[in-house]
């Protein structure tokens, strides 16, 4: 009987897994209708899934609008890629916070301009072409397989959760891409800034190495990108 009860119980633990695991692919529910970022309460940087909720009765309709990505970015001056985002997460949106959800804008100059390889560690990212013509591919964590291809106007491309992807206008006009995510902080760690821009600065000889190449090359690449 005992044998018998604990086998029940394993599997209905089993069961109870399998049920929660989809829940693992974003943030966590919430358990009201909102909570608005009150983000003056705050005490310190210790902060997890969330800021504090504004308290009901000081909620206005502003607190869920957010007029910035109506405004095409500057992908000119000074811009060595091309290419500016226009984030709207949590600490642009206050209303967002504890809905899983945020987008954000991608300005591209036309024939070239790159959103260079990154990765958003806490959300897939959909992305719709507004305007223009994008190539776009993501690398595989498995394998390292490349899937690439051209999006025009219109079409929509997924990048999974955490690989490093890319989009590059490839278009005679500028392009203008609109992505959501499944997190309102997806995060975002640009492979080059994070390996050639840390502070402090990640070790030549490990560069070297991981690079194959010499630390004169290195050091070089390193120089270009300010270091925080």
């Amino acid at each position: 009987m005992v044998a018998k009860l604990a086998a029940v119980l394993v599997a209905s633990f089993a069961v109870l897994l399998s049920l929660a695991a989809p829940l693992l692919a974003g943030d966590p529910d919430m358990l009201q209708d909102f909570c608005v970022a009150d983000y003056k309460s705050l005490q310190g940087p210790l902060r997890v899934n969330g800021f504090p909720c504004k308290r009901e009765e000081n909620v206005t309709a502003d607190d869920f609008f957010f007029p910035g990505l109506g405004k095409p970015a500057d992908v000119y001056s000074g811009n060595p890629m091309g290419s500016a985002v226009t984030a709207t997460t949590v600490e642009k949106l206050p209303g967002l916070n504890t809905l899983g959800v945020s987008m954000a804008r991608v300005d591209y100059a036309p024939w070239g301009g790159v959103n260079p390889p990154h990765a958003h560690p806490r959300a897939t990212e959909i992305l719709f072409v507004a305007e223009g013509l994008l190539e776009v591919g993501f690398v595989t964590a498995a394998t390292n397989k490349l899937f690439t291809r051209t999006v025009p106007k219109g079409g929509v491309f997924v990048f999974p959760r955490g690989l490093v992807h890319y989009e590059r206008s490839v278009g005679e006009k500028a392009a203008v891409a609109i992505s959501a995510f499944n997190s309102q902080l997806p995060g975002t760690q640009t492979v080059a800034d994070s390996l050639f821009g840390a502070s402090p600065a990640v070790a030549t000889d490990v560069m070297v190495r991981a690079f194959q190449t010499d630390g004169g090359v290195v050091e070089n690449i390193k120089s270009k990108f300010q270091h925080k």
